[in-house]
Formats: structure tokens, C-alpha cells, sequence
């Protein structure tokens, strides 16, 4: 399956500037990040998917 995400031009910086800092591309960082994120346990991927949709409610309710 493929994922398109669009990045603000902070997000895009900071992500390319950790991935240069561990010597990975943006993708496989990404990539990674998202592995670990899902293979957490139900609650703590619960609270993190929490966390993640209520700091960008906003966002969201601009979007839809």
C-alpha cells in the first residue's frame, strides 16, 4: 500500500535534517517511525494516537 502525507515546510526541515543526522533517507525515518508507532502496545498507541489527533483537531476541522 502506498501513503502520500503532506508535510509543512517545518515538518519536511526537521524531518530531513534528523534523517541526515542518523544517516537514513526521510522515507526509511518515516517509514520506521510509523513501524514503531503501530507495533506499540494497544494503550500506548492509543494514547499517542490521542495525543496526535486532539493537538491537530483544528487542523483537521480546516481540512474537512
Amino acid at each position: 500500500m502506498a501513503i502520500s502525507l503532506t508535510l509543512d515546510h517545518e515538518q519536511s526541515s526537521r524531518l530531513e535534517k534528523r534523517a541526515h543526522e542518523l544517516g537514513v533517507a526521510p522515507q526509511d525515518l518515516g517509514r520506521a517511525l510509523l513501524n514503531d508507532l503501530l507495533n506499540r502496545s494497544g494503550e500506548d498507541f492509543d494514547r499517542v494516537s490521542k495525543f496526535v489527533l486532539d493537538k491537530n483537531l483544528e487542523l483537521y476541522r480546516r481540512l474537512s
